[in-house]
Parts: structure tokens; sequence; C-alpha cells
């Protein structure tokens, strides 16, 4: 495999598939998603499973040295073409000196994966110019929540399935940023799909993974934008009364995070254009630029400003932070949303 530099984890998740193996993976970021595929990639298909018994050593950054590594590196695999070391929890090695060496002339035969989570490397330290030197290095960064639609959409498909904008943002949404669940949940998903089927619906979503096409952030979302004061509490009441659906602490991200989008569509450079709202929010849909703009005549900027004020006070009291009563989270989250419509 030719030597590549930060390249991204679909590349790479395309040459482990065509069996273009490089003989060192650099994994590191904040995003452990992207670090646990491209590792359970190669562990899975680099070795056959007999191969894997006496050719694939899992060890963790606690246990062993840098030059313990670097030793098993260099022995020869065993009735192999190569030998897999993955190396987890990566961050707790301190001193890196022989795996720099082991980095000047990495073996052929041996493929290393270097998991190191929560954070980069420093980029001064020698492992990282020697890796990108000798094979790959890949920094897993989160995902902002307005490309979650986006990772939502990308997965299904690369299930073979279709699924529409709309139905990406309700599932987006409702489960968040944390994509290990998010993409749990989006497996259990498209194993639930019927035989024959490839378009996500809402109805399949609901049936699998049982978030409500009627009840989650998104339609709460919209209930707020449009003022819609009946809707959105029965919304909120339903989130208070069904525990497994998070709560009513699910709803305050939607909220904060429509408002501060709200305060910036008023400065956008046209706010009356859809495309030009939607560019300016840098929208996963240019059809989400109609709830800021729906929103913007029942909110002024002032108000706006209030409410997103008003979120923050009301996240630390739900979080026990600056209450002086004992009101439960469900009443917070109403007087909130009587503060919104005010």
């Amino acid at each position: 495999m030719a030597k590549k530099q930060n390249i991204g984890y679909e590349e790479i998740m395309r040459d482990i598939r065509a069996r273009k193996f490089a003989p060192v993976y650099i994994l590191m970021g904040e995003e452990a998603y992207f670090i646990d595929s491209i590792c359970n990639a190669l562990a899975t298909t680099v070795l056959s499973e007999d191969e894997r018994e006496f050719n694939q050593f899992v060890v963790f950054g606690s246990d062993v040295t840098a030059a313990q590594i670097a030793d098993m590196a260099r022995e020869y695999p065993m009735m192999a073409e190569h030998k897999v070391i993955i190396v987890k929890e990566a961050q707790n090695i301190k001193n890196t000196d022989e795996l720099d060496k082991y980095m000047d002339k990495p073996s052929p035969q041996t493929i290393l994966v270097y998991c190191h989570k929560n954070g980069n490397i420093d980029g001064r330290r020698k492992i990282l110019a020697k890796a990108r030197t000798a094979g790959v290095v890949f920094e897993s960064v989160k995902v902002s929540e307005r490309s979650l639609p986006g990772f939502v959409t990308g997965f299904v498909k690369g299930r073979g399935m279709n699924i529409d904008g709309r139905t990406a943002g309700i599932i987006a949404e409702s489960i968040g940023s944390d994509l290990c669940r998010l993409a749990s949940e989006l497996d259990k998903l498209c194993l639930a799909m019927p035989t024959g089927e490839t378009n996500v619906t809402p109805e399949i979503v609901e049936q699998s993974i049982g978030i409500s096409r009627d009840y989650n952030p998104s339609e709460f979302r919209k209930a707020v934008a449009n003022k819609d004061v009946l809707r959105a509490f029965r919304i909120l009441d339903y989130f208070v009364k069904n525990p497994k659906s998070g709560g009513p602490f699910v709803l305050l991200p939607t909220l904060f995070y429509f408002f501060e989008n709200l305060m910036l569509a008023w400065y956008a450079p046209n706010r009356n254009d859809q495309s030009v709202v939607a560019r300016h929010l840098d929208l996963y849909g240019s059809w989400v630029a109609d709830e800021y703009m729906i929103a913007m005549r029942h909110y002024t900027a002032g108000k706006t400003m209030q409410i997103i004020s008003r979120i923050r006070e009301t996240d630390e009291k739900i979080k026990g932070l600056n209450s002086t009563g004992n009101t439960d989270a469900g009443e917070l989250a109403r007087e909130l949303l009587y503060f919104i419509f005010c």
C-alpha cells in the first residue's frame, strides 16, 4: 500500500476492504467510534479466523511498554502472510522511544494498530512524524450536531438502503451525538427492515428502535418554531411521562441548538431567502431553513437572546446547580416552555 498522510475514514475503510494494508496505523482523536470501526475492520479482515489464534494480539497501553510492542512487531508471523498487533488505550504509553525507532523500518509482515483515544498525540513527538512516513495517521474528530443526519444517511446507504433527510434528522436528534450508540441503533434498524424493503420510513423507525414519528425532538422543534403551544406541550408531556424516551433532558439540547441558530439567522445576509439562510446556518437540508424563517416571525432577536439565557439557567437547575427548590425536571421544562411562548 502506498504511503499516505492523514487520509480520511472512508478511504481507509475502502483500502482495508480491498486488502491494501499499511504496516502502521496511528488512530487518534476524541471520537471513539471511528477509531473502533477501523480497528475492528483490521481485526476481522487481515487474517482468517484460523490465522488469528497465533498471529493476532491485543494489548493495552497500561500493561505494556513501547519496547515490548516493538519486539512483538519485529517477530515473524506463524504460517500466515501477516501478523496483527492491536494496541488499545495507547494514550497510557508515556515513553515511545522504542516505537520511534521501530517506525524507521517497520516490518512489512506486521500490521501495527495503535489506538490513542481521548485526544491527539502531541504533534511534536517523533512517533507521529515517523508514522506518517511509515503508514497511516488518522485523526478522529467529533461529528458536529448539524452533521449527524449526514452520518445517519451515510450509514444507512452503506447497508444498501435509503432514508430521506427528515427521517435521518429525527433519528439524529432523538439519539444525539454518541456515535457508538447511534451506530448501534442504526444496526438494529437495518436488521429489522422487512424483507425486500430498502426505504427507511418513520413507521419502520418507530417499530424497530422506538423513536415515535409524532413525539420526538424534531417534531418538538417544529412546534416551537411555529409557536404551536398545544403541540409543543403535548410532546413535552410525552417525554416527561415516558422515562424510556430520555425524559425532558433530551429536549434541552434541541431547544438550545435551535435558538442559537435562530440568533444567527437574524444576521443572515438575506433572511427572507431560504437558500441564503440554509447556507448561512450550514444546515443539513434547505427545508430546515423554513423553520427558522417561520420562527423569526414569532421571536424577535431580543426575545431569542432571552430564551437562550433561560435555557442555560434551566439546564443548570436540572443538573442541580443554582437551584433553590425541589422542582423536578418536568416542571422546570414546562416553566421554560411557558417563558418561550410568553
